[in-house]
C-alpha cells in the first residue's frame, strides 16, 4: 500500500505549493487565457493576488478576426467573439469592431428566392457587446468593406474583403502610460456653431498627451455633414496630432459613461483618442494617382521611412469603396499586400468607406514629416486610402 500513500504526499506537498509559494502560482496562472484567469482569482486570497499582477503584465492588443459566412441568424464576428474570448490573454478596457454594412444588417433583399436574413443590427450590435466585460467602452462601426488580418500571428496576411461576410475586433488592454477613450459629436440641429467645450470634455483639447484622433463620420450625405465635419476636424488639425479615419454606413455601439444613443437620422462623428507620450503614429496619404503597385509601394516606403517602431504596433487602412480590385483593375488586395511586404510583422485593419481622412503626418518625439508653410492640410478626401501606423510604447 505504499503507492497511495506516496501520491497522496506529493499532493499534499503539490498543493501546499499552489496554496503558499507566490511564484509558482504566478507562473502556471501565467498560461491561462484571462477569462479562465479571473475564474482562478476566486480561488483563495494568494491567487487573487498573483492573477492581478499576471492581469498587469498583458499589454499587447489582441484581436478577433472573422471572415467565414456565420448561419443566418447571427454576424460571423459574434461567433467569433464568443468562441475566441475564451482564449485571449487580454482583459479588453477599450474594443473597437468594425463590421460589413450588409450582413451585419441583414441587407441582403431575395436574391433568386433565397431567405433574406433576419438580422437586426441593433440586435447583432448587442449581442457583441454582451460578450465583453462590463466595464468595456466598446465603439462599433459598420462599413462596406473590411480590411483585417486574420487571428493567430501579427504577421498574417491581411485580407481586403470589399463584398461577403468580414469584420473583426480590436481589444485594447489597460496599457501603462496610455489613454484611450471614446468620444461622439452629433449635429445640433438648432445650433450651426458646434460648441467647442465639448472637445475639452472628449479630451481633445488642452491635452498635451494627445496624439493621435481615429475620426469617423456617420450618415455623411445628410445636408450639413459635411460642414459639421470640417467644424471638428479644422481644430485638431495641428501637426503633433495624427487624425485618420473615414466616412462609415452607421455606428452600432457606443458604450461608455458619456456617451447617449442618437436618434437614427442625426450625423456626426464618433472617434478614439489615443493619448500617451509613448504613442509614436505616422500616416500617408494615396491619392488617386497611386494605381498601380509601382506607386502603392512608394507610398509604403514613405510611411517605412518615419521609423515607427514596428513591436506593439497597429496598422490602420481607410480606403474609399471605389479603390480596391475595381481601382487597381483587377488586382486584388494590393494596397494590403503592400503594406505587408514593408511591415512584415504589424497586423493591418480598416474598411472601405464612403470618404478618408487624412494626410501625409509623421509624429515621433517632434519629427513631422512635411512642413506645410502653416497652411493647415486638407484632411477631407475621396477616392483615396489613408495608411496609419499606431505605436502604443514598447512592452516589457
Amino acid at each position: 500500500g505504499r503507492g497511495g500513500g506516496g501520491a497522496m504526499e506529493s499532493a499534499a506537498k503539490g498543493s501546499y505549493v499552489l496554496a503558499n509559494l507566490a511564484e509558482v502560482v504566478e507562473r502556471v496562472l501565467g498560461f491561462l487565457p484571462t477569462k479562465a484567469l479571473l475564474r482562478a482569482a476566486c480561488v483563495c486570497r494568494l491567487w487573487r493576488e498573483c492573477a492581478r499582477r499576471t492581469l498587469r503584465t498583458r499589454q499587447r492588443i489582441a484581436w478577433v478576426s472573422a471572415l467565414e459566412p456565420g448561419p443566418a441568424e447571427n454576424h460571423a464576428l459574434v461567433r467569433a467573439l464568443a468562441r475566441e474570448l475564451e482564449k485571449v490573454h487580454v482583459l479588453p478596457q477599450t474594443v473597437l469592431y468594425i463590421a460589413d454594412a450588409e450582413t451585419f444588417s441583414g441587407h441582403e433583399e431575395c436574391h433568386e428566392q433565397k431567405k433574406a436574413r433576419k438580422r437586426n443590427s441593433k440586435e447583432t450590435a448587442l449581442a457583441l457587446e454582451k460578450l465583453l466585460p462590463k466595464r468595456c467602452q466598446v465603439l462599433g462601426l459598420v462599413t462596406p468593406g473590411i480590411v483585417v488580418t486574420p487571428m493567430g500571428s501579427s504577421s498574417n496576411q491581411p485580407q481586403e474583403i470589399e463584398e461577403g461576410e468580414a469584420g473583426f475586433a480590436l481589444l485594447f488592454p489597460k496599457i501603462d502610460g496610455v489613454k484611450i477613450h471614446t468620444f461622439h459629436f452629433s449635429k445640433d440641429v438648432k445650433n450651426r456653431v458646434f460648441d467647442e467645450s465639448k472637445f475639452a470634455e472628449a479630451g481633445l483639447k488642452n491635452n498635451p498627451d494627445l496624439r493621435v484622433v481615429l475620426l469617423f463620420g456617420y450618415n455623411s450625405w445628410k445636408t450639413g455633414a459635411t460642414r459639421f465635419l470640417h467644424q471638428i476636424v479644422n481644430p485638431l488639425n495641428e501637426k503633433s496630432i495624427i487624425l485618420a479615419g473615414g466616412q462609415v454606413e452607421s455606428f452600432t455601439s457606443l458604450t461608455s459613461e458619456n456617451n447617449h444613443a442618437q436618434p437614427g437620422d442625426a450625423c456626426g462623428v464618433v472617434g478614439l483618442a489615443f493619448s500617451g507620450p509613448q504613442i509614436q503614429s505616422a500616416t500617408v496619404l494615396l491619392d488617386q494617382d497611386v494605381a498601380d503597385e509601382r506607386t502603392a509601394e512608394a507610398a509604403m516606403q514613405r510611411l517605412k521611412a518615419a521609423n515607427i517602431p514596428e513591436h506593439n504596433t497597429i496598422g490602420f487602412m481607410f480606403a474609399c469603396v471605389g479603390r480596391g480590385y475595381r481601382h487597381y483593375k483587377t488586382k486584388r488586395n494590393m494596397e494590403a499586400d503592400a503594406f505587408r511586404k514593408f511591415f512584415p510583422n504589424v497586423p493591418l485593419f480598416g474598411f472601405f468607406g464612403h470618404g478618408e481622412i487624412g494626410c501625409d503626418r509623421i509624429v515621433t518625439g517632434n519629427f513631422v514629416l512635411r512642413e506645410c508653410n502653416d497652411i493647415k492640410d486638407d484632411l477631407l478626401h475621396g477616392y483615396t486610402t489613408v495608411m496609419t501606423l499606431i505605436h502604443l510604447g514598447s512592452t516589457k
